[in-house]
């Protein structure tokens, strides 16, 4: 009797684990964000490449990790020379990744190319421009790069614009009656041709002048990349509850960041311990012409088990996904991890490969197929779909 007991156990966590998988390879996984672009190129590291131990992201553990669908985010810090010229070298990187890999990814123009690439079994690829300080001022560069594959902009980084004020720095003004804050006309001309060209409006990392701002101005729905909620981790960067509630009436998404510090309040303090242990490391990869964030990352990963020691659980992450769902329904919530873009995430997902555990967790918390498909990706292509109405 014992034996049939065990051997019942045994297959019924077979049969578990089978389900969650199946799950996740029916799903169309689709990532907002990811910063592997910027990371190959201040790394030196090719893409295609087996990156493991180098970055949380390459093209054949895209694969592994079931992801149909990603959103690569083109980056540089607000001190950039030549922002624009940035944007392009990156996304030249992932079209000649494209070039020497056809039969595995696709830089894909709409809804329709994704849908076939996904079909076709290939990565369905596209850009994502994290700030708005990389047109230049210069809304014609707004076309150029929609024409270059770029479905998404960022109105702002945390440094603000001429024409958009970002949340750093409205957390920094908030109490200067001076200051301009929000969007000005030029701004509001931005959104309305990224409406018109069928670019996703992205309002991660904007200030909450900015955000009411765009929301008022947008006749799309609109896309949070890679945010969370600010009643569980009140950082600047994260939404708060009216502003969720705003995103669900409009009919956006709110794509859940993976960052450690925008899911535990208390993470930072852990990390700047560590990071203050690693400075004479951090500065020396700065002086060599890295930048910060990307420093940091590199002695996160050279030292892991140590900062995997003060990383959030995962079930954290989950948390704020269960609130944003409570407030505004499963239809307005999603996935933009920012990986490559990061230095600590959840110790469960230490890479890309880690996201069938999150399919695996959503349904043992009681989410249906159905509702853990659109999480997974279903809600943001609605959005994206929804660019392309006239």
């Amino acid at each position: 009797m014992k034996y049939l007991v065990i051997g019942l156990l045994c297959f019924s966590s077979v049969a578990q684990a089978q389900s969650y998988k199946k799950v996740h390879r029916k799903a169309i996984m689709a990532d907002s964000h990811n910063d592997l672009l910027t990371a190959s190129i201040e790394k030196n590291v090719l893409i295609d490449q087996d990156l493991k131990g180098k970055t949380h992201s390459d093209l054949n553990r895209f694969k592994e990790a079931g992801v149909d669908v990603q959103l690569f985010s083109v980056w540089c810090d607000g001190d950039k020379l030549q922002p624009y010229a940035w944007a392009n070298r990156e996304i030249d990187t992932l079209y000649a990744v494209a070039k020497r890999n056809p039969e595995k990814i696709e830089i894909v123009p709409n809804y329709d190319a994704l849908k076939k690439a996904v079909r076709n079994s290939k990565l369905a690829a596209m850009f994502g421009v994290e700030g708005g300080h990389m047109i230049e001022d210069d809304i014609n560069k707004i076309d150029s790069l929609y024409k270059r594959g770029v479905r998404y902009m960022t109105l702002t980084w945390n440094n603000s614009t001429s024409w958009a004020s970002s949340a750093m720095d409205e957390t920094k003004l908030k109490d200067d009656p001076s200051a301009k804050l929000g969007l000005n006309d030029f701004g509001k001309q931005v959104v309305k041709r990224m409406n018109q060209l069928g670019m996703m409006v992205d309002l991660s990392h904007v200030g909450e002048k900015t955000f009411w701002d765009a929301i008022q101005t947008t006749t799309k729905p609109i896309l949070v990349s890679h945010s969370n909620a600010y009643a569980l981790c009140p950082v600047f960067r994260n939404l708060k509850d009216e502003q969720i509630d705003a995103v669900g009436k409009n009919g956006g998404v709110i794509q859940l960041n993976f960052y450690s510090a925008f899911i535990d309040s208390s993470f930072k303090n852990r990390e700047k311990v560590f990071l203050q242990n690693k400075q004479t490391e951090i500065k020396q990869l700065i002086s060599n012409g890295m930048q910060k964030e990307y420093a940091q990352a590199m002695v996160v990963e050279k030292y892991k088990e140590e900062s995997l020691a003060i990383q959030p659980p995962m079930s954290m992450l989950l948390d704020h996904l269960d609130y944003i769902v409570k407030r505004i329904g499963v239809d307005h919530v999603g996935m933009g991890s920012d990986f490559d873009g990061i230095s600590a995430s959840p110790r469960e997902l230490t890479d890309v490969t880690s996201y069938p555990l999150i399919t695996k967790a959503l349904l043992e918390k009681g989410y249906s197929k159905k509702d853990v498909t659109k999480i997974m990706g279903g809600n943001l292509l609605r959005v994206m779909q929804a660019q392309e109405t006239k």
